[in-house]
């Protein structure tokens, strides 16, 4: 809990600053901690500090808790691909930490405990992954 405050309260700061980009990063983190903690008033005040960076959430229902939220899927999909949590996190501008975080959501949504075990879990979601612009231009 006081791992999630502190992202919130870091991530307030820097909306204040006027570093929006940087707060949305620990404002996502907080909300989806929290959230999943059940701390619905902490997650309402991330969420609308979100919401002031610009960035929306949607709200967590009974039904929707287990699903992957958009940042967890594409996560998985990299780690699917072989991607180490560094690269990971280069690829979508995130820390190493965020995407540990996140991956240990993936499994316990998925009932999982390796990410080999990634490919059947996820094995009808063909979705796009980010590239970064080294990808792109090897492309053309």
């Amino acid at each position: 809990m006081e791992l999630a405050r502190a992202h919130l309260l870091y991530g307030e700061w820097l909306r204040r600053e006027g570093r929006r980009i940087d707060a949305r990063e620990h404002l996502r983190t907080a909300h989806d901690m929290l959230d999943s903690m059940g701390a619905e008033a902490f997650a309402a005040r991330a969420r609308r500090e979100l919401q002031a960076t610009g960035e929306t959430t949607r709200k967590r229902t009974v039904e929707t808790r287990g699903e992957l939220t958009p940042q967890e899927s594409q996560i998985a999909r990299l780690a699917r691909e072989g991607l180490s949590n560094p690269e990971i996190g280069a690829r979508l501008f995130i820390s190493r930490r965020t995407v540990e975080y996140h991956l240990h959501k993936v499994f316990a949504k998925l009932d999982i405990t390796s990410r080999n075990q990634l490919h059947r879990a996820l094995a009808g979601d063909p979705g796009p992954v980010p590239q970064t612009a080294g990808d792109v231009a090897r492309q053309v």
